[in-house]
């Protein structure tokens, strides 16, 4: 894989707008492009195509590093953990499953941001489930839905509502609400070391001309409308076909033929067209909900 000591690295001394203008030197790429790029690193490691393929997606990372501003932390630390994300999803990604390294890629990115963020706030010692990340990843925006940002404690009425919302107990709410409302540092703290060139206040990070975060706020809303169409549309799949699709790509290390082949008791050429024709059918579901709600679904 593509060394990330060959990268553009962010960093307080270099300054982000630097940073950001470096990786726009990289060319974005054609599908084409990407396909072959992909396919070299798949079929023959070539890390000179790793390297392209994550150069070329370096914008990406950045653009969605952006979005995690809330929660204390150098930008320049977060946009190397998404880089981390992004160079996780080159090495896994396939090219033939008929999507771009960029949907396939958004998931990896926010997963290393997260991960990083729920490790190195200190006072949240309970994000570990998947029910308390959402709500740790969430809280604020579902407070400022009901119109709950007054500081201090949540009414009643409103921890219940949240708790409904995001899954997760009232007690849940209650306590990641008040490590979070006494969690935030001041907009004057100091990054790095306060006698050298280095310092920087966390203010000196909340304003950048370069991310347009409309449209990062945007892409956020999409890709939750494209999970809840993906969740939607299994539905057309019976209970072999959506076990043996997930199996085989919707895992992190997909399960072999030969394992699945066994567990069914058919041979592996089945258990192939199984998983081919299951594939169809939720690609073709997922266009006619992409249809309903005015979205395109790439061929």
């Amino acid at each position: 894989m593509t060394s990330y000591a060959n990268l553009p690295a962010p960093s307080p001394e270099q300054g982000l707008n630097r940073y950001l203008q470096e990786i726009r030197k990289f060319p974005l790429l054609e599908p084409e492009e990407e396909y072959m790029l992909a396919k070299a690193w798949v079929d023959h490691q070539d890390p000179q195509a790793a390297h392209r393929l994550v150069t070329s997606h370096l914008r990406l990372a950045a653009k969605i590093a952006m979005g995690y501003r809330g929660y204390g932390l150098p930008q320049a630390e977060v946009i190397s953990e998404a880089n981390v994300g992004l160079m996780q999803a080159v090495k896994r990604f396939d090219p033939e499953k008929g999507f771009r390294l960029a949907t396939y890629a958004m998931w990896w990115i926010r997963a290393a941001i997260q991960e990083y963020i729920l490790r190195s706030w200190s006072l949240v010692k309970l994000g570990t489930t998947s029910a308390q990340k959402k709500l740790f990843f969430n809280l604020r925006k579902a407070k400022s839905k009901i119109g709950a940002l007054e500081e201090g404690d949540l009414r009643p009425e409103n921890v219940a509502q949240i708790a409904r919302d995001l899954s997760v107990t009232e007690d849940e709410v209650i306590a990641m609400n008040r490590r979070m409302s006494g969690g935030d540092a001041s907009l004057n703290a100091q990054i790095g070391s306060a006698d050298g060139d280095s310092a920087a206040q966390w203010q000196d990070w909340l304003e950048d001309e370069d991310a347009n975060q409309a449209e990062a706020y945007a892409e956020a809303d999409e890709l939750q409308t494209r999970r809840a169409m993906l969740v939607a549309a299994m539905d057309v799949l019976n209970e072999r076909e959506r076990d043996i699709l997930m199996q085989r790509r919707l895992r992190d290390e997909p399960v072999t033929l030969e394992d699945l082949s066994t567990q069914y008791d058919v041979s592996r050429e089945r258990i192939r067209q199984i998983e081919v024709r299951a594939f169809e059918k939720l690609q073709g579901r997922m266009r006619v909900l992409a249809r309903e709600k005015g979205m395109v679904i790439p061929a």
